[in-house]
């Protein structure tokens, strides 16, 4: 028999928890896996002279599959050139939002709050951001960013629809037309 335990504060099954050998559940994004197989459980028990012991032998088998970068529900994930494409990748088939913005952007700012209220109402997506600065400049130019803020909106690992300028509105409708698509 297996038992198959996800340890996370929300943690959601990718396939539904079966307690046979050949299931395959797999622990959504920021979760820990833990597999226990119990080899063999013997109960003898005894009454006045007779006596009670329980054995059992038990293996562990633990995999986090957090190593590296992470994401949290309802929260925005800041992001550079090492660590978006793996989280992109991760998300699997959710819509991903990458906010490319730059620290002297003054629509940037304004839309950082309006931003991060998106992550709270859309918890199926994920929203990360990346400062377009010097160090994250080849992500930038490989996601073709022109001005900022620009909102690229992934599906799949792919770049479905754009957003560019502080257009709260234009973004909300994009982000409802690739959910539901």
């Amino acid at each position: 028999m297996a038992l198959n335990l996800c340890v996370s504060p929300k943690c959601k099954w990718v396939a539904s928890p079966s307690l046979d050998s050949g299931s395959s559940l797999r622990p959504s994004l920021g979760s820990c896996f833990v597999n226990i197989n119990i080899a063999s459980v013997s109960l003898n028990l005894s009454a006045g002279t007779r006596s009670l012991s329980l054995r059992r032998s038990v293996s562990v088998r633990c995999s986090l599959e957090t190593a590296g970068p992470t994401v949290t529900v309802g929260q925005v994930t800041e992001v550079n050139k090492d660590t978006f494409w793996p989280i992109v990748k991760a998300a699997g088939d959710k819509t991903v939002v990458l906010d490319m913005y730059t620290q002297w952007c003054g629509p940037c700012k304004v839309m950082a709050p309006k931003f991060q209220e998106l992550s709270k109402k859309y918890e199926d997506v994920v929203f990360l951001k990346l400062d377009c600065n010097q160090d994250n400049r080849p992500l930038a130019k490989e996601l073709g960013i022109k001005v900022v803020p620009t909102f690229k909106i992934l599906k799949d690992n792919k770049v479905v629809k754009e957003v560019t300028g502080a257009k709260y509105d234009d973004l909300v409708a994009a982000i409802d037309t690739v959910r539901l698509s």
